[in-house]
């Protein structure tokens, strides 16, 4: 297996030759492998151990085990400790998740830390087959066939070619130790189930099973190649990018059979998992929208829009002292005297400097406020002002309101208020500017 492994990183992973390399180490056999197989390539490697507290003092023996075997053999290794029922608890998730989130942001602060460049696991070919089952009995599109990546960002997996029987049979053959997890015998946790009953009558039907499934899987790759390549292709003529803002029409995507395809492939990277709902949304009420952990999928008219999930800086208040300042942040706003009113527009308006009082406020707007539209006569609910001027959920989100004395003055970028306009008795003009 030796020689197998290594022609496999000179042909596929040449560029750990001469990298440093964080490897992922439990105790367990396939991690203990694949240590073992690149220390005989001589490759430039350090250990990461976490210890999940999750089986009392075996998890502890575990530990005691890796911090042996690494200073035995001089390797430069981190081990850390982790309260993963209370995580669980805290995010509501499984422990299995939660082992899986603490590892991976560990590994991640290690490869920064101490500027490894990649971070090697040692998942092999029959994960890879209990990885596909799960996403299959789940449910999935190709991307969860496909399994476990041979390559995630700096996440490298170089065993997903080997069987665990290869994997043992090496072990046993180099007379290489490690840890046995009980809880891999418990079949309590779905993927034991997979492992210890649904494999083994597979390999039992087809002998070549292993062999035939990574021939399927190489076809999933040309295919989810073909179809990312074309749909791409659909969803670049489809898709409009104003201020932040995706926007995809919706009379246009109906166009296509199949649609929700489309939706599934232009949203599944930002985290949207309620998918039902998301293709009802088509034909919803506007103004529906849909969340994910960090994007907003809204339907406003005719209209799809995403958009990321907003800071909680917008709920700020910002203040102008006087007339000599400046604001930089959130908006760059600027006042200046001015003795005769220029051209006025959407991002310069022209008040009666006697009307304004400091300090001037910078806010969001909120339900219930109420200006007066200049060239209107009477006042205005300014949710009706956005419902009028078609204004989407999102883009009311964003807009800043200019305040004076209680009052608004100004609906930045959008709309002055009438009571503060200039007028023929107007002694003092000042100039306000919204700097895009």
């Amino acid at each position: 297996m030796l020689q197998e492994y290594k022609q496999h990183i000179i042909s596929q992973f040449p560029f750990l030759l001469e990298s440093r390399i964080l490897i992922a180490v439990s105790g367990g056999l396939d991690s203990m492998v694949l240590l073992h197989l690149l220390q005989q390539l001589n490759l430039n490697c350090s250990v990461a151990h976490c210890n999940f507290h999750l089986r009392g003092t075996e998890s502890d023996l575990d530990e005691e085990f890796i911090r042996d075997y690494c200073i035995q053999r001089a390797i430069p290794y981190y081990m850390k400790s982790f309260d993963t029922i209370s995580y669980a608890d805290n995010h509501k998730i499984s422990i299995q998740m939660a082992a899986r989130e603490l590892r991976y942001q560990w590994f991640h602060e290690l490869e920064k830390t101490h500027q490894f460049k990649y971070i090697l696991t040692a998942h092999h070919l029959d994960d890879q087959v209990e990885t596909f089952l799960i996403n299959f009995i789940r449910g999935t599109g190709i991307e969860g066939l496909l399994g476990i990546p041979e390559v995630n960002d700096t996440v490298i997996r170089t065993l997903l070619c080997f069987s665990r029987e290869q994997i043992l049979n090496f072990a046993n053959e180099q007379n290489l130790n490690w840890r046995e997890d009980s809880s891999n015998a418990s079949e309590k946790y779905f993927r034991n189930k997979l492992r210890h009953q649904v494999i083994p009558v597979l390999k039992e039907l087809n002998p070549s099973f292993l062999k035939s499934f990574q021939s399927t899987i190489a076809r999933l790759k040309q295919s989810e190649n073909i179809v990312t390549y074309y749909s791409k292709k659909t969803l670049d003529k489809l898709i409009q990018v104003n201020n932040n803002q995706i926007f995809i029409n919706i009379s246009e995507l109906k166009k296509n059979e199949d649609y929700t395809f489309y939706l599934y492939q232009w949203l599944k990277e930002f985290g949207f998992s309620a998918w039902n709902d998301i293709y009802a949304l088509v034909d919803g009420q506007s103004g529906k929208q849909i969340f994910s952990q960090t994007h907003i999928l809204l339907k406003n008219r005719d209209a799809l829009i995403l958009v990321e999930k907003s800071s909680s800086e917008d709920d700020n208040l910002f203040v102008i002292e006087n007339i000599e300042e400046e604001l930089k942040f959130p908006l760059k706003l600027t006042l200046c005297n001015d003795s005769y009113i220029q051209e006025q527009n959407k991002s310069t308006i022209f008040v009666d400097a006697d009307k304004i009082e400091f300090p001037l406020i910078i806010r969001k707007w909120r339900e219930g406020d109420v200006f007066y539209p200049l060239g209107m006569k009477g006042s205005k609910k300014v949710s009706k002002f956005f419902k009028d001027e078609k204004i989407s959920i999102f883009d009311k989100q964003k807009i800043w309101i200019l305040e004076s004395n209680k009052n608004i003055v100004w609906i930045i970028d959008y709309r002055q208020d009438d009571r503060f306009k200039v007028e023929q008795t107007t002694q003092t003009t000042l100039k306000i500017e919204f700097l895009k």
